[in-house]
């Protein structure tokens, strides 16, 4: 009996207020649509906002060739920063590969009827190169998904105005913040 008196209370607490709120919602909504009439009446001649850098054209260009939409969002500044990271993470991923192919061989080689299990050494070689190479190939994984995040980013804030109207200066007791129009 308690639960089920304590069930109706929880219920009417939650459920006049819903009530009332589409009440106050269906009461107000021909003043809004109203409201909103005029203002589109008024302001017939507004100037649509029309980027001037394609976000997505940026990304592809991206996933094409790593450095190609900081390109063409003229960010010509992180091409040798990308050209060197993406660079320098293929030539790991390469090299740890052909380490691990020839620890590989060697190990395999090592292997004797007499010695089933091989040269220890090497088999510890091989899984380092291995475990290296695989980490490289997560690093350019990641440096992959921030090229193309960075591209996006960059072309979506291409149009956004950096002029120096905005400025803090800092003074011993006092800071001040100007904004010039």
């Amino acid at each position: 009996m308690r639960k089920i008196l304590l069930l109706l209370i929880v219920l009417c607490f939650f459920i006049s207020p819903i009530r009332g709120q589409v009440l106050y919602e269906k009461s107000h909504k021909l003043d809004l649509y109203e409201a909103l009439k005029d203002t589109a009446k008024k302001t017939k001649q507004e100037v649509k906002f029309v980027m001037k850098k394609s976000p997505l054209k940026a990304v592809l260009l991206s996933a094409a060739l790593p450095g190609a939409g900081q390109y063409y969002n003229e960010s010509y500044w992180k091409l040798p920063l990308v050209a060197l990271a993406g660079g320098y993470f293929g030539y790991e991923i390469i090299n740890q590969n052909n380490k691990y192919l020839d620890y590989k061989e060697q190990y395999i080689a090592s292997q004797t009827p007499e010695n089933p299990s091989g040269n220890q050494a090497l088999l510890t070689s091989r899984n380092f190169y291995k475990d290296e190479r695989n980490r490289f190939i997560l690093y350019f994984t990641v440096f992959y998904v921030v090229n193309l995040v960075d591209a996006y980013v960059d072309a979506h804030l291409y149009d956004f105005d950096v002029s120096d109207k905005v400025g803090v200066t800092l003074q011993p007791g006092k800071v001040n913040f100007k904004i010039k129009f």
